[in-house]
């Protein structure tokens, strides 16, 4: 019997030196395996979590002066559109462009000149010209 207890304490001695290596060679594979997602990570220019948690609270700062800026937008546009509205028979686009150049005091475009000196175009020389210009369109396709 004493021959079959010292085989069964080799067995158990080598049993655990080979379990004691297995736990070593599963840690070293482990710790290069580490090593080489964080190469791959470093290579690839991911974001680390301090910036995107930056950049995600500016994204919400941003978003939330969007809302008011779009809030205070919607308010301006009813009280302009409440301004029109006793303006009479006049288009809204019309209404609201005199009422611009009410507030800045412009001129109407057929008494100002423009920054160069030239006179504005009235209509007449805007269709001439548009007119000159689709018919040598014309010209050019006609065969």
């Amino acid at each position: 019997m004493a021959a079959a207890s010292r085989l069964i304490d080799d067995l158990v001695r080598t049993a655990s030196s080979a379990a004691g290596t297995v736990f070593g060679l599963r840690d070293e594979v482990e710790a290069q395996m580490r090593e080489r997602f964080e190469r791959i990570l470093a290579r690839a220019d991911i974001v680390g979590r301090d910036e995107f948690e930056a950049v995600k609270e500016v994204a919400a700062t941003a978003r939330s002066e969007q809302e008011k800026l779009t809030e205070r937008v919607a308010a301006l546009e009813s009280r302009l559109a409440a301004l029109e509205k006793p303006a009479g028979g006049r288009t809204s686009a019309g209404a609201a462009a005199k009422s611009a150049n009410a507030r800045s005091g412009a001129k109407s475009a057929t008494k100002t000149k423009k920054a160069d000196g030239q006179e504005p175009r009235t209509a007449a020389r805007k269709s001439t010209a548009k007119g000159r210009r689709t018919e040598a369109t014309r010209r050019k396709s006609a065969p």
